[in-house]
């Protein structure tokens, strides 16, 4: 599949994962919003703001994007939400703020995203690569992502007749803001000598799959590739 022409819808797209994404699918370019289209004149960004755990700003984000750009073609939902704790120390608060991020918000992005985007179109979330391990302290976490599994597996065959791909890509632990505050040190070195090469997976290792799975990838589908410092697997 030819990325040009098409409109790429990225949640979380103005920094870590998202930004890298956007980047990736759009080529070269230093700086997403004041180099893309210095870049390249025929790429147009506009960013979108919302509470995704909210199913109307969701459906409200896809009618905005359809409006000014006409179709949706790609859709990566890079939103999440991490907390590491013992369950024993788990507030109702947090397990249903959660929720609401990283299971109800790509329930309703892959909704929308089922509804809107063009046939022969990509759909990817993000989940967690402790989907495939276990690693105490991360019950709320990996609990929260695990729903998108299955959601990803539903959708697929329900757009299949449409040639649609729906993917999940599952990051090891990664090297952005979001980690380090749930770690301390010790973890830290912990995580480095699990990963491929004694290190974190970097946002650099992941774009690419996801731009993979809306190229040459685009026969994937209903699958979850796991990916931790730089290592890849179905």
């Amino acid at each position: 599949m030819s990325l040009t022409r098409k409109v790429a819808l990225i949640t979380g797209g103005v920094k870590n994962l998202g930004a890298q994404s956007a980047l990736e699918l759009a080529g070269d370019a230093a700086t997403l919003e004041a180099t893309l289209k210095e870049k390249n004149p025929s790429i147009k960004v506009i960013f979108y703001q919302g509470d995704l755990t909210s199913a109307a700003a969701v459906t409200k984000l896809f009618q905005d994007v359809v409006r000014d750009f006409g179709h949706v073609d790609i859709v990566i939902n890079t939103v999440g939400k991490v907390l590491k704790k013992p369950i024993t120390e788990i507030s109702e608060e947090e397990y249903d703020t959660m929720f609401a991020v990283n299971s109800k918000t790509a329930f309703f992005v892959l909704k929308e995203a089922a509804a809107h985007v063009t046939d022969g179109g990509k759909i990817i979330s993000i989940v967690t690569a402790l989907l495939g391990a276990f690693t105490g302290y991360y019950t709320s976490y990996a609990g929260s992502k695990a729903p998108v599994e299955h959601f990803t597996r539903g959708v697929c065959k329900e757009l299949q007749s449409r040639r649609i791909s729906v993917n999940n890509v599952a990051p090891g632990p990664m090297d952005t803001p979001f980690f380090y505050p749930q770690e301390s040190p010790e973890a830290v070195e912990f995580h480095k000598a699990n990963g491929m090469g004694n290190r974190l997976t970097m946002i650099e290792d992941i774009a690419p799959i996801i731009r993979f799975l809306c190229t040459d990838g685009a026969w994937i589908t209903g699958q979850t590739i796991f990916a931790n410092g730089g290592y890849t697997t179905r």
